[in-house]
């Protein structure tokens, strides 16, 4: 059985991480437990915050409403009568699935320092010593990220749906139920949280060594071209706001990792070019000295005088 005090003192012993494939498949089941853990007690304290407020902050449950309760009373007309914004329910089971699932989500949502952290502890092992420096920055950088993608979602949804209820409203009412109004907004938080992460894994890749910016400069077009139908494809509303905005922010981050990835070449740059490597060519001869250095003779010992 796998015993993980050993397992980390063994870590400490081998700082390069070498693993067997065993190894590697109980790292993956500790670090996959761990992040299901925390995830699953996040997720119980979703689901008791959806009904109930804490510290003077109002309940999930009304904060995710604001968007629909922000939208003209014309555009929500269940509750108009006592100036509420009431979603509803067709089917006895909706209360509780649509609490169980949103909970769900704030666990995630909450988690993922946590399951950020394990994931970048997995792949580690498998990295050089000057790569895990970059540890702590990819988690707080991905945490960031994450949070910012979401809120922007909790923003854009209000707009989506003003545009989406109101655009044939002399023709017909949309009777907004908690199941899809949830539904499209904790899809929106998610599909936007992690679009904001693919920035930080260009940069990380540039890190690595694995892309330049010239390679970067030179797919820009194509990026950007791409961003936008990933924007098209990925938001689940179809309304070209919510499309319009994940594309142009995605467009300003990858803009930010390419000019990130400019930095970082031109001080590699610098470094070769200050230890003349960069007029090196590598199908000639090294320019390390390799002659012999003399050794001094060693002083005579007591031994050798008497």
């Amino acid at each position: 059985m796998w015993n993980p005090i050993a397992h980390y003192r063994r870590r400490r012993e081998n700082p390069d991480g070498t693993m067997t494939l065993v190894e590697h498949l109980y790292e993956l089941r500790t670090r996959l437990a761990i992040a299901l853990v925390a995830i699953a007690v996040t997720s119980i304290a979703g689901y008791i915050w959806y009904g109930v407020g804490f510290f003077g902050w109002p309940s999930l449950g009304e904060l995710l409403k604001g968007p629909y309760c922000a939208l003209p009373a014309s555009a929500r007309p269940i509750g108009n009568a006592s100036g509420g914004c009431t979603l509803f329910g067709i089917a006895a089971f909706d209360q509780f699935s649509l609490r169980m699932r949103v909970g769900a989500t704030a666990g995630v949502l909450l988690a993922c320092p946590i399951w950020f952290y394990q994931l970048w502890a997995f792949i580690t092992p498998g990295l050089y010593a000057k790569e895990r420096r970059y540890a702590l920055t990819f988690v707080a950088s991905a945490v960031v990220l994450f949070a910012c993608g979401a809120a922007l979602a909790y923003v854009v949804v209000e707009q989506a749906l003003a545009f989406l209820l109101t655009i044939s409203s002399n023709v017909q009412t949309t009777l907004l139920t908690g199941e899809s109004y949830f539904g499209l907004l904790t899809a929106l938080v998610l599909i936007f949280g992690v679009s904001f992460e693919l920035p930080l894994v260009v940069v990380m890749l540039n890190r690595v060594g694995v892309l330049t910016y010239e390679r970067l400069r030179r797919w820009r077009r194509g990026l950007i071209f791409g961003l936008f139908v990933f924007a098209a494809v990925a938001t689940p509303g179809g309304d070209p706001i919510s499309m319009t905005a994940l594309a142009l922010a995605l467009t300003l981050l990858f803009e930010i990792a390419i000019q990130l990835a400019r930095l970082h070449d031109r001080a590699k740059a610098r470094r070769l070019a200050a230890d003349s490597w960069s007029t090196w060519d590598p199908d000639k001869p090294s320019p390390l000295d390799t002659t012999p250095s003399e050794i001094p003779r060693p002083s005579p010992s007591y031994d050798d005088a008497t």
